[in-house]
C-alpha cells in the first residue's frame, strides 16, 4: 500500500537531527513539523522570514498574520526568530541550512530535479527553490513515484525545465525510500505493502535493487 502523505512527513522526520537548521518546502515536507521526534531541538526556516517554526496551530492558536513561504498559518516556538526575506535567503545562501525538504515533479539518475514549471499549466513559479537546491549539501526530495497517468516521476533524464543539476542524492515516494549514487536510483526501503516488483515497473532511469530492501515500519 502507498504511504499516506503523513506517512511520508513521518518518515522524513527521522532523518532529523538535534541541533539542525531545516528549511521545508510547499505540500508535503510542511508536515514535517509535526512529526520531529519529542526530546529533539530542531529548528524550522522559513524562506519569507521565520526561524523556529512549531506546529499547524489550531482554531484556538491561529493567527492569520503568522505565516509560512507557501502562505500557511503557522506557530512559532520559543526563541523563534522574525526577520526579512533578504536577511532569510542569505542564510540559504551562505549554506547554514542543515536539510532541505522539498517537493518535485521530476527527479532523475543524475540528481537533477524539476519542481517548478509544467509547460502550459499554471504553477506558483520558482519560489526559493533554486536557492535551496544550490546552497544546501543535503536535500530530500518528496513526491509521488508515478504521475496520475502512471508515468514515472523517476527518470533516466528530467524532461521538465529544472531547478537544479546533480544536486539531489535522497527521495522518498509514496513506494519508496532510494538514494541516488553514479547514475542510478537505490532502493533502500519500500512501502509497507509494496513490492519490490511494483517500484521496478515504476521507476524509468536506471534502478539498483539490493538483495535485501526492508519494509518501512511506522
Amino acid at each position: 500500500m502507498a504511504l499516506t502523505r503523513e506517512q511520508m512527513a513521518q518518515r522524513v522526520a527521522r532523518e532529523l537531527q538535534d541541533g539542525f537548521y531545516v528549511n521545508l518546502g510547499i505540500g508535503i515536507p510542511t508536515l514535517v513539523a509535526n512529526f520531529v521526534p519529542e526530546g529533539m531541538d530542531v529548528m524550522l526556516q522559513s524562506e519569507n522570514g521565520l526561524l523556529g517554526m512549531g506546529e499547524f496551530p489550531t482554531e484556538a492558536t491561529v493567527d492569520a498574520d503568522m505565516i509560512n513561504a507557501g502562505k500557511q498559518t503557522v506557530t512559532a516556538r520559543t526563541g523563534a526568530s522574525i526577520f526579512d526575506s533578504a536577511l532569510s535567503f542569505a542564510m540559504i545562501r551562505g549554506g547554514h541550512v542543515d536539510l532541505t525538504v522539498l517537493g518535485a515533479f521530476e527527479v532523475d539518475v543524475h540528481g537533477n530535479i524539476a519542481s517548478w514549471m509544467i509547460p502550459g499549466k499554471l504553477v506558483k513559479g520558482m519560489g526559493g527553490a533554486m536557492d535551496l537546491v544550490a546552497g544546501a549539501d543535503n536535500i530530500i526530495v518528496t513526491m509521488t513515484h508515478a504521475s496520475k497517468d502512471g508515468e514515472s516521476k523517476l527518470l533516466p533524464q528530467c524532461s521538465l525545465p529544472l531547478t537544479g543539476a546533480g544536486c539531489i542524492r535522497k527521495v522518498l515516494t509514496d513506494l519508496a525510500w532510494l538514494e541516488i549514487e553514479n547514475g542510478a536510483f537505490i532502493l533502500r526501503e519500500r512501502a509497507p505493502g509494496v513490492s519490490v516488483e511494483e517500484i521496478v515497473a515504476k521507476t524509468a532511469g536506471r534502478l539498483i535493487v539490493p538483495d535485501n530492501v526492508p519494509e518501512m515500519t511506522f
